[in-house]
């Protein structure tokens, strides 16, 4: 068989048929979806580059039935000062320690520090709960 056209699929089977003007409202949907999360993606990371401090949880050592040890960084400007919530918790999530520590001016942006907790029961885990900056 030599032939360069190729038969037509049967009207209606597979959908409608495509016309010039579906294929723009295709693409110009696509192009409007692509600057809908083009523009989320910014907006999400300048309102987490706006925050002047931030925290992240490294790991916890439990001490016993009265102490955990918890290690976290503290991401600020290096002549900030922050006072960061630091919590113990049971099993059921209860919390049965908590401290109040300060992350002082240092020579770096991240401020690793390992802080312990004493606990009226034996905790399962500790973590940073949230810091803000103090003047």
């Amino acid at each position: 068989m030599t032939g360069t056209t190729s038969p037509r699929l049967p009207e209606g089977r597979y959908g409608p048929v495509p016309t010039a003007r579906r294929g723009r409202l295709v693409r110009g949907a696509a192009v409007a979806a692509a600057a809908a999360v083009a523009t989320l993606g910014v907006w999400i990371g300048t309102s987490v580059l706006q925050d002047p401090v931030q925290w992240e949880s490294v790991g916890y050592k439990v001490e016993g039935p009265a102490l955990v040890q918890v290690t976290f960084d503290v991401i600020k400007d290096p002549d900030a000062t922050a006072r960061c919530t630091v919590r113990a918790l049971n099993q059921s999530f209860a919390e049965v320690g908590v401290r109040e520590v300060t992350a002082g001016p240092s020579g770096s942006r991240v401020q690793r520090l390992t802080v312990p907790v004493a606990t009226q029961e034996l905790a399962v885990t500790g973590v940073a709960e949230g810091c803000r900056l103090v003047p």
